[in-house]
């Protein structure tokens, strides 16, 4: 775990390994789904943690590294 500045505000970001994630969600980076088996990253806003978003690993990444 992690956290990040984002310019929404600060996040939490976890890694969700293969074996944990057993359930399709859908990435707000491409709007592709992420199928279950499938590692990616969980970011959840601090101020609202039940607004918690599921991220394929590489979207994320990209955000990260427009922050700088």
């Amino acid at each position: 775990m992690h956290r990040a500045d984002v310019p929404d505000g600060p996040v939490e970001v976890r890694h969700m390994h293969p074996y944990q994630a057993v359930k399709t969600y859908r990435c707000p980076g491409c709007d592709h789904e992420i199928p279950p088996g499938l590692g990616h990253e969980v970011v959840m806003p601090h101020d609202h943690p039940d607004e918690r978003r599921h991220w394929h690993t590489g979207c994320w990444l990209r955000v990260e590294s427009r922050r700088d």
